[in-house]
């Protein structure tokens, strides 16, 4: 799994003209399941996003979890993560899982997330989203749960 995580002061997701998901101050997480990744992945991925201190402490030092500032987070599920452009002009995306995997494992992870206390809103699986986010900082952390 891979995620891009951005510190957000809001965030929003819209299908079809209708917002299905919105979050205030937390994380927004764009996340990919690759064809290779294992099925335990997303407990170790949702460990380590839901513990990063990556918010300011009363010193404006990066110190404090999601917990700490008592934040939200929206998952968007982004196959696009898996996207091969080492060769040629139109990205390969045999990288990705399949959509049935993908929508197991990204349901997986935002439920881990919950199980540790975290508000978790949702995007839209094998829907076309309108992604709308206010960055805080920015804060951007591209993180790959083969890693971890």
């Amino acid at each position: 799994m891979r995620v891009l995580l951005q510190r957000v002061s809001r965030a929003s997701v819209t299908v079809r003209g209708e917002r299905v998901a919105e979050i205030g101050p937390g994380f927004l997480l764009l996340v990919g399941v690759g064809a290779a990744d294992g099925f335990g992945e997303y407990d170790r991925l949702a460990e380590k996003v839901f513990n990063l201190r990556v918010f300011e402490d009363a010193e404006g030092k990066m110190n404090r979890s999601l917990s700490d500032v008592g934040g939200e987070i929206l998952v968007v599920p982004q196959f696009t993560l898996y996207g091969d452009v080492r060769r040629g002009r139109r990205p390969s995306w045999d990288g990705a899982a399949s959509p049935d995997v993908a929508a197991d494992r990204v349901e997986a992870f935002a439920k881990a997330l919950e199980a540790r206390g975290a508000t978790v809103r949702r995007g839209a699986f094998r829907e076309h989203m309108e992604v709308e986010l206010v960055n805080d900082g920015p804060v951007t952390l591209w993180i790959d749960a083969a890693g971890l």
